[in-house]
């Protein structure tokens, strides 16, 4: 028995048209997106490495640091601080002390045994010296046994180049006929500067005594 098969060339199915989708051209601002993205990215990595990097920088300086300290050995570092900031007082109060026995050696050597001294002060930067206001007013009080022997006094404090314009003044009598007498005269800070006798060597000599009795 014959079969028969039917041949048919129209399709039994739609034919479906591939369609290939529309390429849309990439914009600007995406590409300005993507790279601000990628180079933040970027820099926050780079920060994270730097601060990590600069934190062990820090501890190995830290610890040298110490391993220093250590070696120097810091009380002993204290204690020499110390030292020197007391050395530092030490000098200062030298340098704005002032050493009253050259003073007491000028007037125990010019002056006369007719002449006592009853008082003695003195103040800072009480008058000028060659032009400065830093000199040395000495202040004295005296007697004598007479008006001549407080001139011929004058005029030896006159002659001594450490005693700057002595000046007598105040002369009176006593009842005992003595002359009661005030004097003043000025001298350089450098004579009496302490440190510099320190370094002379200068001993206070026999100073003239204060009495009243002649």
């Amino acid at each position: 028995m014959e079969q028969n098969f039917e041949t048919s060339f129209i399709p039994k199915k739609p034919v479906i048209q591939k369609t290939e989708g529309i390429k849309r051209p990439v914009g600007i601002l995406t590409i300005v997106s993507f790279f601000l993205f990628f180079t933040l990215i970027l820099a926050l990595g780079g920060v994270y490495f730097y601060k990590r990097n600069l934190s062990k920088n820090i501890e190995k300086m830290a610890g040298d640091l110490k391993l220093a300290e250590d070696r120097f050995e810091p009380a002993k570092i204290n204690q020499l601080k110390t030292l020197d900031r007391r050395i530092r007082a030490s000098k200062d109060i030298l340098d704005k002390h002032i050493a009253i026995s050259p003073i007491f050696g000028v007037l125990s050597r010019v002056t006369m045994k007719e002449v006592r001294y009853t008082d003695f002060s003195y103040e800072l930067g009480g008058g000028d010296t060659n032009g400065s206001s830093q000199g040395i007013l000495i202040k004295l009080s005296g007697i004598s046994k007479g008006y001549r022997y407080v001139a011929l006094q004058s005029d030896l404090y006159n002659e001594e180049e450490n005693l700057v314009d002595p000046v007598f003044s105040n002369l009176a009598l006593d009842e005992k006929g003595n002359v009661l007498f005030e004097l003043e005269f000025l001298v350089e800070p450098s004579f009496v500067d302490y440190r510099q006798t320190l370094e002379t060597g200068s001993n206070v000599p026999n100073t003239p005594p204060l009495d009243t009795s002649i």
